[in-house]
């Protein structure tokens, strides 16, 4: 059992130790988690699978990442936005997503929200709250990782006064993670700093 510092991976290298519980985490943890993200479709496929993954494990929303697309018109905004009730419905019966109502919901709705603002609008919002690098020392263990931080809490207000859904504090520093916003691999993991 880890005591949550980093692990060998199969290569031989350190690792943040989550990475190495199933195949999909190390290709996850490897090649995306931390690395910034940019673009408004693809901050929005972001947002909407954390908002997803809540409650939930992240490898469950991994593992249908593919479905989520395919139903999801590829995350693209404007397409999302133009979805009717029967793509509600339809979206409520495919098992190649979570049939959660309200994520759903709040998926479609946030599209509509998104879809009036300006090109560029979500990507300058969401990377506006990106804390400085140096004021945080890198995590030894994941202990030291907090689940939210006073730069999520803000971004979490923002984007809930300019009317998006699902977007706490938690899943907003989740979103942090993982688009790069802050670089929470542990100090002696072979990805940190890596982009």
């Amino acid at each position: 059992m880890s005591d949550g510092t980093a692990l060998a991976g199969p290569d031989g290298g350190l690792r943040c130790p989550w990475a190495l519980s199933a195949p999909e985490y190390l290709t996850y943890h490897d090649e995306e988690w931390g690395r910034p993200v940019h673009g408004d479709d693809a901050l929005y496929e972001r947002l909407s699978l954390e908002a997803f993954q809540s409650g939930l494990s992240w490898i469950t929303i991994l593992r249908r990442r593919p479905g989520f697309r395919a139903a999801f018109a590829d995350f693209k905004i404007a397409s999302v936005a133009a979805f009717t009730d029967a793509d509600r419905e339809r979206l409520l019966a495919d098992t190649g997503i979570i049939r959660n109502r309200a994520k759903i919901d709040a998926t479609l709705a946030n599209a509509r929200v998104l879809a009036q603002w300006a090109p560029g609008d979500l990507d300058n919002l969401i990377w506006s709250h990106a804390p400085d690098p140096a004021a945080r020392p890198a995590p030894k263990a994941l202990a030291d990782v907090p689940p939210v931080t006073p730069e999520s809490t803000a971004l979490s207000k923002a984007l809930k006064k300019r009317g998006l859904r699902f977007v706490g504090p938690t899943t907003a520093y989740a979103l942090m993670q993982a688009c790069g916003l802050v670089d929470d691999h542990l100090e002696s993991c072979v990805a940190r700093g890596a982009f």
